[in-house]
């Protein structure tokens, strides 16, 4: 199937999540919550729910919208994700979500697919998400260039304000699917090593981004999961299953964190461009 760019602007039917406490239990599972977070991880104390959950509720309109637009899944690489939270997600209840694809743009070799979803809660605006989406081999059909977006790095003449180490099991990817996202590269070691991954399944993307929504949460909220307003972050290189994850901060405003995320002794980060819209 070729990539359609025609299709920009299609707009999903609303896709409902009917979950209860056991799905956002999973979830903060799957991200790597532990004891000390029972918050997250115990009906008795609500359960808490980290955010970035709301990728959960994104994931079916995101399978339409990938098959409507004649993405290549065996090409097609996650470029970066970006979530903005409206209000607090209940431990249960019945999320509405429609996707869009907001724009496919031409970069020669390269395609950038753009989706976007948004998600309301009692017709009541929840969370919205925006998904860059890079499909190797796409390009050159003559269409525009993506817009130029926002470069974030962090300040060069000083250290981190925060430094949070997080250590995945070998087991997270396997985990971390149970939440939505079966694609075989992050369980299937032959699958992996036919697109080019012979040292086995890598991590979901959205599994090291939600590390990172804890990591911020912990380190630049207070503990307040509501206090995150927007989470934003470019994946550069793989995490694989095992790996200790490293997510360094800089407070550059009240309401603004710069963020880092490294994997293992690797110098080089796995997220980068990446910022945290705190609320005071």
């Amino acid at each position: 199937m070729a990539l359609d760019p025609t299709t920009q602007g299609f707009q999903t039917r609303p896709y409902v999540l009917d979950y209860d406490w056991k799905t956002v239990v999973l979830y903060a599972l799957g991200i790597g919550a532990t004891r000390d977070e029972l918050d997250f991880l115990y009906e008795g104390r609500g359960p808490r729910v980290y955010p970035t959950f709301g990728v959960v509720a994104a994931y079916a309109p995101v399978n339409e919208l990938f098959l409507r637009s004649g993405c290549d899944m065996t090409r097609l690489v996650h470029g970066a994700q970006s979530m903005r939270f409206h209000r607090p997600i209940p431990a249960a209840a019945k999320l509405e979500t429609v996707g869009t694809i907001k724009g496919i743009y031409d970069m020669k070799k390269l395609a950038q697919v753009v989706f976007e979803t948004k998600t309301t809660l009692s017709g009541e605006p929840c969370f919205d998400t925006e998904w860059q989406l890079l499909v190797m081999d796409a390009g050159g059909f003559a269409g525009p260039r993506p817009p130029k977006s926002e470069i974030v790095r962090p300040p060069s003449d000083r250290p981190a304000d925060f430094v949070s180490e997080m250590k995945t099991s070998t087991e997270q990817a396997l985990l971390y699917r149970l939440s939505g996202d079966y694609n075989p590269l992050h369980a299937d070691p032959e699958f992996a090593r036919v697109v080019g991954f012979d040292q086995g399944p890598i991590l979901h993307g959205l599994c090291t981004f939600g590390y990172l929504a804890r990591a911020v949460v912990a380190q630049a909220c207070g503990g307040d999961e509501r206090r995150l307003k927007a989470l934003s972050g470019a994946f550069r290189k793989p995490v694989w299953p095992g790996d200790t994850i490293r997510v360094q901060g800089h407070r550059v405003s009240n309401e603004r964190v710069v963020l880092e995320t490294f994997a293992g002794d690797r110098p080089d980060a796995v997220i980068s461009n990446s910022w945290a819209e705190i609320a005071s």
